[in-house]
């Protein structure tokens, strides 16, 4: 796997950063990490090293027991720099959080401490995600100093929106969350040839909304979570993603590419858009069958009403479409989400009406399952069979998915 050196600036948000260190070396990486005296303050080098199984570094003239080298590594004879030899050692160098304060030091070249002495010596790819109350992440001079940041190549990993540190505080300034930062490190490291390294993968996630009125919609409960999950696993499989998103709040991962839609007509428009580039298409949002015939332009008033009535008229069947275009290299997935029982039939009959490769069915009403929820239970259908995928993390399920696709484009390659 690969090595990261993690700068951790003074903040509240550095204790997310024992997260990152967690998920890292979870995922096999071997870990180093630096912090500033400011950073001390807030968490305590013996939980980076208990977590790391490595020293800890702060100043600059502090003797590193390693000398430079990560838990892999066997260290030098000799004692070397150590910004000059953390640096030279890792395959990227993430600094989370990064406060204001560094941030200004990053953008103008000062070299102050270890953190900042090593970012300045770094030849490996640098990632910034900065921390900070939302007035100073406002600031005109942090939003300068991030623009020279990423001029100079530095990868910026965006804060997120939500409650701050200060009681009542409220703003953009929230450190990425851990499991972004660790997936933005593994976007920039090489990491040799992968099994779908250059097919391009089309997903649609989420479920769409067609408007009544200015303010209310006809929709459906799909988070988009289970598309997500197949992106995510077809990246770190190495292919280039696009997911055309329905209305998605999800977090998004920094290897696929996000197309945003809110109607099933701009699915369409979206899909058609993106399909004919696409090898592998996995129509996992939930589309409205039926939309409303005419939207009104205002909002509707409840006064002087004893009911409202609805017109709905059908959505263009947006996956038959674009089975009827396809190539014959093009791999087609699609899902049914289903209510008891008839659901194994209906996707079946599904898979032939619309000319798939695959359908992948699952009962909705299973309590815990489906829309909306962290797990997911399955049955991959075929021509060549059915593979029930019983109820597990929607990440294993789409682990699932996508060795079906495997087989099923293997299968094609030696047909042809």
């Amino acid at each position: 796997m690969a090595r990261l050196l993690l700068g951790v600036s003074g903040g509240i948000a550095a204790y997310k950063a024992l997260e990152v260190v967690r998920l890292a070396t979870k995922a096999g990486h071997a870990v180093r990490v630096v912090q500033t005296p400011t950073a001390q303050r807030f968490v305590g080098a013996a939980s980076f090293a208990a977590l790391t199984g490595a020293p800890v570094l702060t100043d600059e003239f502090e003797r590193d027991p390693a000398r430079g080298a990560f838990g892999d590594q066997e260290p030098p004879s000799h004692d070397p720099a150590s910004h000059l030899e953390l640096v030279r050692n890792a395959d990227a160098y993430l600094i989370a959080p990064a406060s204001a304060n560094t941030v200004a030091k990053l953008a103008h070249g000062l070299a102050d401490n270890l953190l900042t002495s090593a970012a300045l010596a770094a030849s490996c790819p640098v990632l910034v995600a900065p921390a900070m109350n939302h007035h100073m992440w406002e600031h005109p001079a942090t939003q300068a100093n991030l623009a020279l940041l990423r001029d100079r190549g530095v990868t910026v990993i965006d804060p997120g929106t939500g409650a701050l540190a200060t009681k009542h505080e409220w703003g953009t300034g929230r450190l990425a969350e851990p499991a972004e930062l660790v997936a933005a490190f593994e976007a920039v490291v090489p990491t040799g040839a992968r099994p779908w390294d250059g097919l391009k993968v089309l997903i649609t996630a989420g479920g769409t909304r067609e408007p009544i009125d200015a303010v209310r919609y006809v929709g459906n409960r799909s988070s988009g979570r289970m598309g997500y999950a197949v992106a995510e696993e077809a990246a770190a499989l190495g292919a280039a993603v696009t997911v055309i998103a329905a209305n998605v709040g999800l977090p998004r991962h920094p290897r696929v590419r996000y197309l945003d839609v809110e109607t099933a007509a701009q699915l369409a428009d979206a899909c058609a858009a993106e399909f004919a580039a696409a090898d592998v298409l996995v129509m996992a949002a939930a589309v409205a069958d039926f939309r409303p015939a005419a939207a009104v332009d205002g909002k509707l008033k409840k006064s002087g009403r004893d009911e409202l009535a609805l017109v709905l008229e059908p959505t263009p069947d947006v996956l038959s479409g674009l089975a009827a275009r396809r190539r014959p290299e093009q791999t087609l997935v699609g899902f049914a989400a289903e209510h008891g029982a008839g659901a194994l039939e209906y996707g079946r009959d599904k898979l032939t009406r619309k000319g798939l490769d695959a359908v992948v069915v699952n009962d909705v009403s299973v309590p815990g399952v489906g829309f909306d929820a962290a797990e997911n239970e399955v049955t991959i259908l075929t021509a060549g069979g059915d593979e029930h995928v019983p109820r597990t993390t929607k990440a294993e399920v789409a682990r699932a998915i996508l060795g079906s696709i495997d087989r099923l484009r293997a299968d094609a390659t030696t047909a042809s």
